[in-house]
């Protein structure tokens, strides 16, 4: 049930507004490199992270949690969790409701349960993967918008 690498290719083309969940505003830490590669190739990114909420990281707002960046009327196309497997349960609620297309569990992350039920919800799930990796493998340049965004 993981998506295939031209899925994945996809995915990444087709995603412009991406959240991280953990995003980080410590620069040698893959919670914020990643994201601000993201950036610097044209998606738009909104951090979640408590400790950060209300400053400004990666040219925008950080929220809180899931559930406020869903109550600003953020639409996300992609969820990218740089999360502890054992605290994704915590999260699904929330993800859930934000109702990215995608969730994305980055490189090291799995989480069977929370995958099944994201993807009972129509949500793709992406497991164990790097979207930095991934973007450069595929050399991919600026993703474009949907009619979903």
């Amino acid at each position: 049930m993981e998506p295939t690498d031209d899925e994945v290719r996809t995915i990444l083309s087709t995603s412009p507004r991406v959240a991280i969940l953990g995003g980080n505003d410590d620069t040698s830490k893959p919670a914020f490199y990643v994201p601000d590669y993201l950036r610097q190739h044209g998606y738009t990114v909104f951090a979640v992270n408590p400790k950060l909420a209300g400053q400004t990281l990666f040219g925008a707002p950080v929220y809180g949690d899931l559930a406020a960046l869903a109550a600003a009327q953020q639409p996300i196309d992609l969820l990218d969790v740089f999360r502890r497997p054992e605290l994704l349960p915590s999260h699904l609620d929330e993800m859930l409701m934000l109702r990215p297309r995608t969730v994305w569990f980055q490189q090291g992350i799995r989480h069977a349960d929370v995958a099944a039920k994201l993807r009972a919800a129509g949500i793709i799930v992406v497991q164990d993967r790097c979207t930095l990796a991934d973007h450069r493998r595929f050399g991919l340049g600026a993703p474009t918008a949907t009619a979903d965004s």
